[in-house]
């Protein structure tokens, strides 16, 4: 199946709040995959996909549960600070997509961090089956190449 278009990408806005740091003062690593499932819900709706029927779809008897995150921290983000998470598909596969991620403070291009998440489709029944066509398709980007 291959990589999706690495031209388009969906910007997401936080601000860290109090509740997001560490005793430091520093972003505690879980708020980061708290924000990427952030990144992945507006991605989905500026696609055309509402996440509460991707996610789960009871009536088309799929699922998308992630199984596999990953984040690097190359710099920290502080309490107060607003960062920009840059959300892309990395790779669309026959089962599966992973998403990446990029955070940047709201001004500026320098790293904070960067990492992945990859859903499976699964059936009613927790088996791997093939991504539905119309998820599929919207995740080829706007553009449906």
């Amino acid at each position: 199946m291959g990589a999706a278009p690495d031209d388009f990408f969906h910007a997401t806005q936080v601000r860290v709040r109090f509740g997001d740091t560490d005793p430091y003062g520093i972003v505690y690593f879980v708020t980061y995959f708290r924000w990427c499932h952030r990144a992945i819900e507006e991605y989905l709706r500026a696609v055309g996909l509402k996440p509460e029927g991707t996610f789960r779809n009871v009536e088309e008897g799929f699922g998308l549960p992630v199984v596999e995150a990953w984040c690097r921290f190359r710099r920290p983000a502080r309490y107060g600070d607003r960062l920009t998470i840059r959300t892309r598909v990395k790779e669309l596969r026959e089962r599966a997509v992973i998403f990446h991620f990029e955070f940047f403070p709201e001004q500026g291009q320098e790293l904070l961090a960067e990492g992945t998440a990859t859903l499976v489709a699964i059936t009613r029944d927790w088996r791997a089956r093939e991504l539905p066509e119309r998820v599929r398709q919207a995740l080829q980007g706007p553009t449906g190449d």
